[in-house]
């Protein structure tokens, strides 16, 4: 047998060494200054610096979305057009890439019929599994769907629950029509309905309802079944339509999810009676293994769930058992163990949502692709960070590209390379200022290496408290009976791991007993391109005042929703082009150049800076211009929340679920005696960030209010004044108070996995 080894010419050897890297030149895109880069593939690099820095701006806005519209012009023109849009990112070069798959925190979303089961194929494949060794057999695996008529539950159509308007809640029964007996708002005195519909002639409009004959009580209710014309004179013919009818009609024909927070209060969500919520045919729920049906099977959590499916020896089910077995044990290793798989993809946290997504691709059997994470610790306690690490480095260790946008120490320290950006945000950022390995990163003269180098100490002087806010024999979801006293006038940190019950102790349990308090989500302050942190604050209506004042015209001609808006964008700054077969391209508007405002008013200006001027400020140097008490008050609480970097014509709707938190939080600074919620502030916080945000937090505290905070957060946590720690474990293993007190005798006298993180890493200082 003869052997030819082939060596390389030095060329091809070259050009076989340079196609190990990404490579990224002249990037200019939002801050980014000239920014060139060498990214390695098949390797994990992590992506760090302050908020604002430019991290999103190489990795999402240059790189992801390049990958993206490169591979779409690899379809036909007939699959683009049904495409996502993706320009062209301002850079000189790109070279280098693979396939790009995105894994962000966006909530898996979908409709009422979408599980953690049907998302991740696993009830795909119970329901084959049932087909082959259920017993009574009852036809093919389609049958033990709740999204087939075949299998469904007849009367609620393969949803579980039915969502009813609550004739209780709707009426004042005291009251007549005239004195409001409805409700509602949007059915109350004054309103279209009331007058056109209500107080028409059918009934008395000043009869209190208690009074009504029953008959009169169910045409109120459900009057469109018995077709009665209403008596108006010069309007077409219309027929009376009940109440609850109306109600049902207008507000309760879409996704629980979409109903709004004001119809929520005026209906009742109850199991259906016929499948007591598992949406199947009662066919379907008598087919059984080992005892088990597929209902039982998918309300099982993942952990039980595992030894169950297990302990099937049948073998016929030989392959399938290995597959569903796997594919759970990768949700036990992402630390998902709590979870149920017929557990709504919508109530999933943007957390759970991306670990999710990523066993999607741990199944895969793809290589060389590019996998995206954005902040993928988000929501995780220290304990499931390291169940995190293990996944990206199997990602990686396939032959995949892992890049991550990330700010946890833990996440940081596993990576094959770092890019640290900055040095600071927005305009002060969008360069590279550290590039190479952890223990270079150690040595670098940048925020990030700073602050991995020094850790900040245990609190050890804690305030103190003698009066208490309690919650008392709190049941909800997982919590066991549970009585806790948060004392008042102290920052307090809510631990745990996932799953363990903290949300559900803070936001069911504790906003229920105490209304009053204040609660600063990461939910969207705004959805529309049209609304700014300039509107948000309040300050363009003094903005523009200004403007008005120092030019004699109108207020309304500078607002890119009004009057000053220009003629062919309608203000949005941008024109969507449909090119009939081809796909529609959104592009900067030609007239006025992205402004968003007519040529004219832009010639008004006030202190040498037109409307658009003031806009495209950021906080720090809007701070430098204005002088308005008011305004400068506004902008100081904006900058001390850490948004220096955001401009004030920023859409509402690009901001993160930080970054939201935090624009709410500049609305709190100034007050005092409040109760105050938190939900994970330090989400999309770099660590020097942390450390301003807690300066915010005690700041609060000092104006005599309580400060509640659920959180993972290390440094957080040392800085605590009382610490509530829930566990053990998540889900059934959770719902338990494990500890209360100052951290300092949590790292002494607890051993749940909160305290042996926190004493672990004040161990290594």
């Amino acid at each position: 047998m003869i052997f030819i080894l082939y060596r390389p010419t030095l060329q091809e050897w070259l050009i076989m060494v340079e196609n190990q890297y990404i490579k990224l030149v002249g990037l200019e895109e939002n801050n980014l200054k000239n920014v060139t880069l060498t990214i390695p593939k098949k390797k994990i690099t992590v992506f760090t610096g302050v908020s604002g820095s430019g991290k999103s701006s190489i990795v999402f806005d240059t790189i992801s979305k390049e990958a993206q519209r490169q591979l779409n012009q690899t379809f036909s023109t007939y699959i683009q057009n049904r495409l996502p849009t993706y320009s062209q990112p301002d850079a000189l070069s790109i070279e280098n890439l693979s396939p790009a798959v995105v894994i962000d925190q966006r909530r898996l979303g979908g409709n009422i019929r979408s599980t953690l089961g049907t998302v991740t194929d696993i009830y795909s494949l119970l329901r084959l599994l049932f087909s082959r060794i259920g017993k009574p057999f009852i036809g093919e695996s389609d049958v033990f769907s709740f999204n087939n008529p075949k299998g469904m539950c007849p009367k609620c159509q393969g949803i579980g629950r039915k969502v009813e308007p609550d004739i209780e809640k709707l009426f004042d029964k005291t009251k007549s029509l005239n004195e409001g007996a409805i409700l509602f708002s949007t059915f109350s005195v004054g309103k279209w309905y009331w007058q056109k519909h209500l107080i028409s002639g059918i009934f008395n409009p000043d009869k209190k309802l208690m009074d009504y004959t029953d008959a009169e009580w169910q045409t109120l209710l459900y009057g469109k079944d018995k077709k009665i014309v209403l008596p108006l004179k010069n309007e077409p013919l219309k027929y009376f339509e009940g109440v609850v009818d109306r109600f049902r009609r207008m507000y309760l024909k879409k996704e629980i999810s979409q109903i709004s927070n004001n119809v929520r209060k005026f209906i009742s969500v109850t199991h259906c009676t016929a499948c007591n919520g598992t949406r199947l045919s009662q066919k379907v729920l008598n087919c059984k293994i080992d005892g088990y049906n597929i209902a039982q099977f998918a309300a099982l959590e993942i952990g039980e769930l595992i030894k169950v499916i297990e302990a099937i020896k049948d073998p016929i089910a030989k392959s399938i058992v290995s597959n569903i077995s796997i594919r759970l044990h990768h949700l036990m290793d992402m630390g998902l163990y709590y979870l149920t798989l017929d557990r709504e993809t919508s109530t999933l946290s943007g957390g759970e949502a991306q670990r999710v997504k990523m066993i999607r691709h741990l199944n895969s059997s793809l290589t060389d692709m590019m996998y995206i994470f954005d902040e993928p610790s988000t929501g995780l306690h220290p304990h499931d960070v390291n169940n995190l690490n293990r996944m990206l480095q199997k990602l990686r260790d396939k032959g995949n590209t892992v890049l991550v946008v990330e700010h946890d120490k833990d996440v940081i320290k596993i990576a094959d390379h770092i890019v640290d950006i900055g040095p600071g945000a927005g305009t002060n950022g969008g360069e590279i200022v550290y590039e190479g390995s952890l223990l270079g990163l150690y040595d670098a003269d940048t925020l990030t290496g700073n602050y991995m180098r020094n850790k900040q100490a245990l609190k050890k002087k804690t305030r103190k408290s003698n009066k208490y806010l309690s919650i008392v024999d709190a049941s909800n979801h997982n919590l066991k009976n549970v009585t806790v006293h948060i004392p008042c006038g102290v920052l307090t940190v809510i631990t745990g791991v996932a799953g363990s019950g903290k949300s559900t102790l803070i936001f069911d349990a504790f906003l229920k007993q105490h209304p009053e308090a204040i609660v600063i989500d990461q939910k969207s302050v705004g959805t529309s391109i049209r609304s700014t942190p300039a509107t948000y604050t309040g300050i363009m209506d003094v903005v523009r005042d200004s403007f008005a004042s120092a030019n004699k015209v109108s207020k309304s001609l500078f607002s890119f929703n009004s009057e000053g808006a220009c003629p062919d964008c309608q203000g949005n700054g941008y024109i969507n082009t449909d090119l009939a077969f081809l796909e529609s391209i959104r592009t900067t508007c030609e007239t006025c150049k992205g402004k968003r405002f007519k040529d004219e008013v832009l010639q008004y200006t006030l202190d040498g800076k037109s409307i658009s001027d003031v806009l495209d400020m950021t906080v720090l140097e809007a701070l430098q211009f204005f002088r308005d008490k008011e305004v400068v008050s506004t902008l100081k609480a904006l900058s001390e929340v850490g948004l220096d970097y955001m401009t004030l014509g920023q859409p509402l709707n690009t901001l993160s679920g930080g970054e939201c938190q935090r624009i709410k939080l500049a609305g709190e600074l100034h007050q005092s005696g409040n109760i105050y919620v938190l939900d994970e502030p330090t989400t999309g916080l770099h660590m020097s960030d942390v450390r301003h945000l807690q300066s915010i937090l005690d700041r609060l505290v000092d104006n005599d209010s309580t400060v509640i905070v659920i959180e993972h957060n290390l440094d957080i946590m040392k800085q605590a004044d009382w610490i509530i720690d829930l566990g053990p474990g998540g889900g059934k293993k959770g719902g338990e108070i494990i500890f209360t007190g100052t951290p300092h005798d949590l790292v002494l006298r607890s051993n749940s996995l909160t305290a042996q993180y926190l004493r672990n890493e004040l161990q290594e200082d």
